[in-house]
């Protein structure tokens, strides 16, 4: 079902975020996100000149090269466009993920690294929806050990997530039993 009719109005700027998951042939996975701002108008920029309309205000880029337990093992991060010179200097930083795991508190700890003046607004915000992009990457992965009668049930790293994934809804209680923990369940 679509958006309720909008209120009259007027296009002024449109933000692209692309993420992509990759399985690499050494065993690691890559995460990639792209993140592009563009404006209906054209305006002037101290260090561009002219930004033209439809021309990327902000390019960026970043990957997570990640483990089977979503452990950083190396992040990238690359600034094609953005309206400061040195917007570029900062992407150094974020090599400083190395070593964090995705999970629970994962944006906390990337704040206390990239925060404010630490990192760059934009390739930080990039990480939230990269994070959720390696979840559904390691799906198939996990959906194949599910699959093996014989392996151990482990819990699912999205329990917990979101509501239809807590552990005493009726969903968990479905599809993996063995971590339900509502009225009937274990406790």
């Amino acid at each position: 079902m679509p958006l309720s009719p909008p209120a009259s109005r007027k296009h002024l700027h449109t933000r692209t975020v692309t993420c992509y998951g990759y399985q690499r042939d050494d065993g690691l996975w890559d995460i990639e996100g792209h993140l592009v701002d563009v404006k209906t108008y054209g305006f002037d920029n101290d260090h561009r000149g002219v930004i033209n309309a439809g021309e990327p205000v902000h390019e960026m880029w970043l990957r997570l090269s990640i483990d089977d337990n979503l452990e950083i093992q190396e992040c990238e991060a690359v600034t094609d466009h953005a309206p400061y010179a040195m917007c570029p200097d900062i992407t150094w930083r974020f090599s400083l993920l190395k070593g964090l795991r995705i999970g629970a508190g994962f944006h906390r700890e990337v704040h206390k690294l990239l925060g404010g003046v630490r990192g760059c607004t934009h390739l930080v915000e990039l990480l939230r929806p990269l994070a959720t992009a390696a979840y559904q990457t390691l799906v198939a992965k996990r959906r194949k050990e599910e699959a093996d009668p014989d392996a151990p049930p482990k819990r699912p790293l999205f329990i917990n997530t979101c509501h239809a994934h807590a552990t005493d809804s009726p969903e968990v209680k479905r599809r993996w039993p063995a971590f339900y923990t509502g009225p009937d369940g274990a406790s």
